[in-house]
C-alpha cells in the first residue's frame, strides 16, 4: 500500500498565497479580480505574465494592472533578470501588504487560536485562549471569541479600524450563507445566528463556517491543494468533519452545509453520537468516542482521574504495548474510518484525501489493513486507487484557512465588486 499512503510534509511557506490553478466560479469573476489573484497567487508577476495567463491583451493587462496600482492593492517592484542576472531589471507586481487586514479564527475545544493576516496572506500575528470541553450558551462563545480579538489587536498593535473582515470556524452544521450555525457540539443551543450576535459586539464584517472547511482552505491556500482541482480532506478530533475541493473551488452543497461525513450513518441504531443520533460515523472515531470505549478497556484507575487527552493517551500506549482491549478498540474505529473514506471514493472521486486533526498521531488509522479495506469496499474497476496523505499539520493553520476564508471575501467585495471590463 506504501504507492497509495503518502505523508505530507510541514507545511514550508512559498512565495505567494491562494489556489494556483483557476476553478469555475459560480457568478463568474471579473478581470479585474483575476489579475490581483494570480498576482497573490504567485507573490509576483509581471504584465507579460498576467497577459498570457488571462489571455488578454497586453493593453487589458496595463489597464487592470493600472487601475489595482491606483487603488493601492497592487505595487510595482524590481524582479531578478532572466538568466543571466545582467540588463534591466524587470518589473513584476506584487500585492501591498498593507492594503488590509484580516483576522481568522478557530474556536475549538480545549483552546481558541486566531491569526492576523495581511493582504498578501503574511501572518502579522496570532494569540490563543484556554477552552473548555463543555457545551456553553452563544452569549459565552462570544464573551470568549471577543476577548481573543482583544488580545490579538493589542499584540498586533491594531484597531478594529484596520480590520476587514473577520473568518471564524467551528465545528457543527454551519449555514455558511445566513452565518447561522444549526447545531454545534460547542453550543447549548441551536439555530443560533452568530453573524447577529458578533454584529452587536463588533464593527466589522464577519464570515463563518464549520472548522473542516476551513482546514480544507488552508490545503487550499497555504498547501498540498494549491496545484489540485480535486481533493477530500477528512479531520479526525473532538469530531470527525470532511471538506472537499471540486473544479479548485470549495464545495458547501445546495444550502452550504453539506459534507458533513462525521454524521454519516454507519451503523442503524448503533453508537449515540453527540448530535443525539445514533449510528454516525464519528461516534466510532472521534475523542469522545474512543475514550467512552477506554473507560471500559482500561483500569479505573486509568481513566477516573485523567484528562480526557489523557486517556487517549494511556489508551494509545496500552494498545502500543499488547494490551488486546486497547488494541481491539483502534482496529475496530480503523475499520469505521475504512468504511468513511470508501464512501468519500465512491461518491466524490477524489484524486487524493488529506486525513488531517490531531486523532493522527495514532498509526493505526492509517495502518495498511485500513486502506487495504477502503479500497475493498470501493468499487475499483477502472479507477486508479484513490490517494491517501497523513498532513499533521500546527493548530494554527486552522485559524490561517478562517483567514484565508476572510481574504477571499474581501476580495470579492472590494476588488471584484469594483471590476470594470477591460
Amino acid at each position: 500500500m506504501s504507492d497509495v499512503l503518502t505523508h505530507l510534509s510541514s507545511h514550508d511557506p512559498s512565495e505567494g498565497c491562494g489556489p494556483l490553478l483557476t476553478g469555475t466560479r459560480e457568478g463568474g469573476t471579473s478581470l479585474r479580480q483575476e489579475a490581483f489573484e494570480y498576482v497573490r497567487a504567485r507573490g509576483q508577476a509581471a504584465r507579460t505574465d498576467i497577459t498570457h495567463a488571462l489571455n488578454i491583451s497586453a493593453g487589458s493587462a496595463t489597464t487592470l494592472t493600472a487601475d489595482l496600482i491606483a487603488s493601492g492593492y497592487l505595487e510595482e517592484v524590481e524582479s531578478t533578470p532572466r538568466e543571466t542576472g545582467r540588463g534591466r531589471p524587470r518589473v513584476a507586481l506584487q500585492v501591498v501588504p498593507d492594503a488590509g487586514f484580516v483576522i481568522g479564527i478557530k474556536l475549538a475545544f480545549k483552546r481558541h487560536i486566531a491569526v492576523m493576516v495581511d493582504f498578501a496572506g503574511n501572518l502579522v500575528a496570532d494569540a490563543d485562549l484556554p477552552s473548555n470541553e463543555t457545551r456553553r450558551p452563544v452569549g459565552d462563545l462570544m464573551d470568549e471569541t471577543e476577548a481573543l480579538i482583544r488580545k490579538l489587536l493589542k499584540k498586533s498593535n491594531k484597531s478594529e479600524g484596520d480590520i476587514r473582515a473577520v473568518g471564524i470556524g467551528l465545528p457543527g452544521i454551519v449555514d455558511h450563507g445566513s452565518g447561522s450555525v444549526v447545531w454545534s457540539s460547542m453550543l447549548t443551543t441551536r439555530d443560533e445566528n452568530l453573524s447577529h450576535a458578533f454584529a452587536r459586539r463588533f464593527d466589522m464584517p464577519m464570515v463563518l463556517d464549520n472548522d473542516a472547511n476551513m482546514l480544507t482552505l488552508a490545503e487550499l491556500w497555504f498547501g498540498q491543494g494549491r496545484t489540485m482541482s480535486n481533493f477530500a480532506v477528512v479531520t479526525i478530533e473532538s469530531g470527525v468533519g470532511m471538506g472537499l475541493v471540486l473544479d479548485n473551488t470549495l464545495y458547501r452543497g445546495a444550502h452550504g452545509m453539506g459534507l458533513e461525513l462525521g454524521h454519516t450513518k454507519v451503523q442503524l441504531d448503533g453508537a449515540l453520537c453527540r448530535c443525539g443520533q445514533r449510528g454516525c460515523l464519528e461516534a466510532y472515531l472521534a475523542d469522545y468516542a474512543l475514550s467512552r470505549e477506554a473507560a471500559t478497556a482500561l483500569d479505573p484507575d486509568m481513566t477516573v482521574t485523567n484528562r480526557p487527552e489523557d486517556t487517549l493517551e494511556t489508551l494509545f500506549q496500552q494498545a502500543k504495548s499488547g494490551h488486546t482491549a486497547a488494541e481491539t478498540i483502534f482496529r475496530r474505529a480503523g475499520r469505521y474510518l475504512s468504511l468513511g473514506l470508501s464512501n468519500v471514493v465512491q461518491l466524490f472521486d477524489p484524486a487524493l484525501i488529506i486525513l488531517s486533526g490531531e486523532r493522527m498521531q495514532y498509526d493505526y488509522l492509517y495502518a495498511e489493513t485500513v486502506l487495504d479495506e477502503m479500497q475493498k469496499l470501493t468499487l475499483n474497476e477502472g479507477r486508479k486507487p484513490c490517494k491517501v496523505a497523513i498532513h499533521a499539520w500546527g493548530d494554527l493553520v486552522w485559524a490561517r484557512g478562517a483567514a484565508a476564508l476572510a481574504l477571499s471575501q474581501v476580495t470579492d467585495t472590494q476588488i471584484g465588486g469594483e471590476a470594470r471590463s477591460a
